[in-house]
């Protein structure tokens, strides 16, 4: 099993299969509009646009699971993304990522890349997954961790 294998909604509603980013390396971010980590946002649209013609993208999965912070419907929040940081990667429709109903796109994400101590759940809005070409999980990073401090390890994958 891999990424590939996953269909997802996206932020206009359509289903979308992950094989269409097969080769791709790919950074996928549990996203919210109202956490201080927002500002993340600008930083993901510059990796995003600096390697997308190497083989790159951003996936951004809107959650509402932390304070509440992701309050809007979909066309709110692709809204507020266009209009505040400029948001061109690819956006999907609002998932759970803890708990009974966690999507399985992220049951897998975490079971492959456990966070501190081997715990699963994900702590906050902007946790990172970084997955290889290969569609395998490569590294999880934690929402403190800034994008712009990935993208050696960016570089080294799509090298």
């Amino acid at each position: 099993m891999d990424l590939y294998d996953f269909t997802v909604t996206n932020i206009d509603g359509q289903s979308v299969s992950l094989a269409q980013y097969r080769a791709r390396v790919l950074l996928v971010v549990n996203v919210a509009s109202k956490c201080g980590f927002t500002p993340q946002y600008a930083q993901l649209e510059a990796a995003y646009r600096k390697f997308q013609g190497r083989g790159f993208s951003v996936l951004g999965f809107p959650c509402d699971q932390f304070g509440h912070q992701e309050p809007g419907s979909e066309a709110q929040i692709k809204d507020f993304c266009e209009r505040n940081y400029g948001v061109s990667f690819p956006m999907f429709a609002k998932i759970e990522v803890n708990g009974a109903n966690t999507h399985p796109l992220y049951r897998y994400l975490k079971a492959a890349c456990p966070g501190v101590l081997g715990s699963e759940s994900i702590k906050w809005n902007f946790t990172k997954f970084l997955v290889a070409r290969d569609g395998l999980p490569f590294k999880r990073y934690a929402p403190a961790d800034r994008p712009a401090a990935l993208e050696a390890q960016i570089e080294s994958l799509l090298a």
